[in-house]
């Protein structure tokens, strides 16, 4: 059986175009990988606040040593769409491509945190919240997302936390409690409700608990200190 040549040339055109189509979503869809060498330039500016290496002396600042590349490239990103609120960041941010940010997420990445420490009478309550959540108040355990040595989940998009200062950890729970939002941020949408369970003493003692947590033998331990 024969076709019209119209017929012919119609699907070829259309199979054509069909396939220009598919590599174009592909190659929007292609992964952004960093380069750490050509983010250290680039991570220059951020120094101001959040340290050369990522370990500011400020606490209000977060640290972002050891942080994991694609949370940070994520959160820049929040901050350039002003889904995440934050005029300083906003400035910062807006100049920045995507391959920026995955360059500057990827040079702090191979940092590392200095390490923190807790609060002796806050450890408790904070490593029961941190390990086994709390039933009662509809708060699962914090690290279920955050790894128990507080590494974070790298693949699934969650943060390191542990090391990160208990001061800023305090602010963004208080945050969330508020009623803050980051956007669309699917990992950041259960936030609100996990710490409008909290009370202001479990916001405390968790962020603590956080500050001190380091990795030992693949288990989390807090450093404490009176």
């Amino acid at each position: 059986m024969s076709f019209p040549r119209a017929h012919v040339r119609h699907a070829l055109a259309l199979a054509t175009l069909l396939t220009a189509g598919a590599a174009v979503a592909s190659e929007s869809a292609a992964p952004v990988f960093g380069d750490a060498k050509a983010g250290e330039g680039k991570a220059a500016v951020c120094a101001a606040c959040h340290g050369a290496d990522g370990n500011p002396t400020d606490k209000q600042y977060p640290k972002l040593a050891g942080q994991n590349e694609a949370y940070i490239a994520r959160q820049l990103e929040a901050f350039k769409s002003q889904k995440r609120q934050n005029p300083i960041m906003l400035g910062f941010a807006t100049p920045l491509s995507t391959q920026d940010m995955h360059d500057i997420g990827a040079f702090f990445a191979t940092k590392s945190a200095l390490p923190g420490v807790a609060d002796e009478q806050l450890v408790g309550r904070g490593q029961a919240l941190y390990r086994g959540g709390d039933a009662k108040l509809g708060v699962p355990a914090c690290m279920a997302c955050h790894g128990p040595d507080g590494r974070g989940m790298a693949g699934t998009g969650y943060p390191q936390l542990g090391g990160q200062w208990a001061d800023y950890v305090t602010t963004k729970l208080k945050d969330w409690k508020g009623g803050a939002s980051w956007g669309d941020d699917v990992n950041a949408k259960i936030m609100p409700a996990i710490a409008g369970a909290l009370t202001e003493a479990d916001i405390n003692a968790v962020a603590s608990y956080v500050e001190g947590l380091h990795s030992a033998a693949a288990a989390g331990t807090a450093t404490t200190a009176k």
